[in-house]
């Protein structure tokens, strides 16, 4: 559906949401068609705090508003390098399957309509994705949060190995 302009909520604590899906699902009842609604819903802070919510309701405020709250229950920090990520990742989530690679400044951020708005929220300025298997939102948002957990710093990385610095 429509892409909504980020919206600050107060007492979120400086969080942005953004509604990337709206599935409407329905039921064939005796007096007609009774539909439900589904939101899909990422939430950040453009420093490098993201989440992911998927709520279901009557009404689609409803449904937007319990995503919100359980993206909120869900939030992962990012390991940035400046304005991209540190180096190549992939994630994925059912039959979706998300790369991203690093980029350097000014490449702006590459990806589908599907997984951008999760990024941008995330404070990613620079990043090269490709999504290969199902692009279905779901998954889709899924894998990309994936990938991004698996980002580790170079210093992460140097204390794993036992490598002093160079």
């Amino acid at each position: 559906m429509a892409f909504e302009k980020p919206k600050k909520d107060e007492n979120s604590g400086g969080l942005d949401e953004e509604v990337i899906q709206i599935y409407r699902c329905s039921k064939v009842v005796k007096g007609g068609r009774r539909f439900s609604f589904a939101a899909l819903v990422a939430i950040g802070d453009h420093r490098g705090v993201v989440g992911l919510g998927y709520g279901k309701a009557n009404e689609v405020p409803d449904a937007v508003e319990k995503a919100v709250s359980e993206a909120k229950k869900k939030l992962y920090t990012v390991v940035l390098k400046g304005r991209t990520i540190p180096h190549t990742v992939m994630g994925h989530s059912g039959a979706s399957k998300v790369i991203m690679l690093p980029a350097s400044e000014g490449t702006g951020v590459i990806a589908g309509k599907k997984l951008r708005p999760m990024l941008e929220l995330a404070g990613i300025h620079d990043v090269l994705t490709k999504a290969y298997g199902s692009t279905s939102p779901k998954n889709l948002l899924k894998a990309g949060i994936d990938a991004l957990r698996k980002l580790q710093s170079a210093e992460t990385i140097r204390a794993l190995r036992g490598v002093g610095a160079e």
